[in-house]
């Protein structure tokens, strides 16, 4: 537990206390009209650029602008196999090992992908288990690989839902759920972070669960990369994918990465869509040879890295290195207590926070339920320096990033907060 005080004093002296607060000078922050830092609360939607960023891309544009094609094998960074210098720090993030991890596609590109290996229908055993409020493009995914296999996107699909008058999943429905039809469900695919709540799952009871029954279980880590501890290849998961422009700061609409579980890594059997880059790396370019997998996650690759991309993924996955992946996620839970703290503080009847109050159940970020409210309170805080994220009908989602907030942040948002809620 952790002892929090109010007034801008004690925001001041944490952040002097703070031995990560120098990182926040390394990203660039969104500035107001006057020049004035805003209060940036949305790192779960888009991550900020590290200043590094501009450089790393820059050593691309230039090796391609000087060598072009002798790039892929003379560059600074050669490109042929960019991507193994993503793989060992994003490897320490997410928990896997490096033979489970790779970066490519983009994130429900790569959810279909793991699909065409992971999701195996029968005629008995054919439907999927995700949460009922799940990202949407994880329900959308999920519902055209149903229809792909010629099922019923509404009859293959069960949703795990909270109980009447709660926000929250218990995993007592899940198990209920799995006892009902487990030996009709091929996949449970869950995201590790619900994005509304920002609820934490335990994936490991998750995949117990889902194993015990037969089941194949996945997980989109979209929200929980860079933000909690997985530990993915001791939640016995059997693939995980997550996006990386989140919490992982790469850019919009960058490129994603998947983790495959190590029991899988030399399995020739299971169904995949191969391309070049999942043949292997010694004969690939002798171009009339066989198909010859790779073992691991690059054997689900497809296509040559995407270099200017990459680049960016590799500057922040070096911040996150110099930094420490253990002492952010340590951080994380003071500035998100401390956030708690803050708005629990004002004492407003039509403030309630729908995220779990256990750190361990949670990320950074806190959705802050406003009764009567609509977006233009979203816009206010806008135009009072704080940018945050609004979801209908009535959530604000704020995520105080260890990497580039402070306290200072999280004071001044609920300061503003407070005065546009009594103005």
């Amino acid at each position: 537990m952790f002892d929090f005080k109010s007034g801008l004093e004690f925001a001041l002296q944490q952040d002097q206390n703070d031995q990560l607060s120098n990182f926040r000078t390394q990203f660039h922050i969104p500035k107001d009209d006057i020049g004035k830092e805003m209060v940036y609360m949305t790192g779960n939607s888009l991550g900020l650029q590290p200043k590094i960023t501009k450089a790393y891309i820059h050593q691309e544009l230039e090796d391609w602008a000087n060598l072009g094609v002798e790039g892929h094998t003379q560059a600074k960074n050669p490109w042929i196999d960019y991507h193994n210098y993503l793989t060992e720090t994003m490897a320490s993030i997410v928990g896997a090992k490096p033979l489970e991890v790779v970066v490519m596609n983009s994130l429900t590109a790569n959810l279909h992908f793991m699909m065409v290996s992971f999701y195996q229908p029968t005629a008995k055993r054919y439907k999927i288990l995700i949460e009922a409020d799940a990202f949407p493009s994880d329900k959308y995914a999920v519902e055209s690989q149903l229809r792909h296999h010629g099922y019923d996107d509404k009859e293959g699909l069960i949703l795990w839902k909270a109980r009447k008058g709660e926000e929250l999943l218990n995993y007592e429905d899940l198990e209920s759920i799995l006892k009902t039809h487990g030996d009709e469900i091929a996949l449970v695919m869950i995201g590790s972070v619900n994005y509304y709540t920002g609820q934490f799952f335990n994936l490991k009871r998750i995949t117990d669960l889902g194993h015990t029954y037969g089941c194949m279980v996945g997980f989109d880590c979209a929200h929980g990369a860079g933000n909690v501890q997985l530990k993915l290849h001791d939640s016995g998961a059997d693939f995980a994918v997550w996006c990386t422009y989140k919490y992982l700061n790469s850019g919009p609409g960058s490129l994603a990465g998947i983790f495959v579980h190590e029991r899988h890594a030399n399995r020739k059997d299971l169904n995949r869509f191969t391309g070049w880059w999942s043949h292997n790396n010694q004969t690939r370019f002798n171009m009339r040879g066989e198909f010859d997998q790779l073992p691991g996650a690059e054997g689900w690759q497809m296509s040559n890295p995407a270099i200017l991309s990459m680049a960016a993924i590799r500057a922040s996955l070096d911040v996150f290195k110099d930094a420490g992946f253990d002492k952010l996620c340590k951080k994380s839970q003071q500035l998100t207590g401390y956030l708690e703290f803050l708005i629990t503080e004002l004492k407003n009847p039509n403030i309630k926070i729908i995220t779990p109050k256990n750190p361990d159940e949670r990320g950074c970020q806190l959705s802050i339920q406003v009764k009567n409210a609509d977006r233009s309170l979203q816009i206010k805080l806008l135009q009072a320096g704080v940018i945050t994220d609004w979801r209908e009908p009535d959530v604000i989602r704020c995520a105080p990033t260890p990497l580039y907030n402070s306290f200072e942040d999280v004071y001044r948002m609920v300061e503003i907060l407070k005065n546009l809620l009594n103005g």
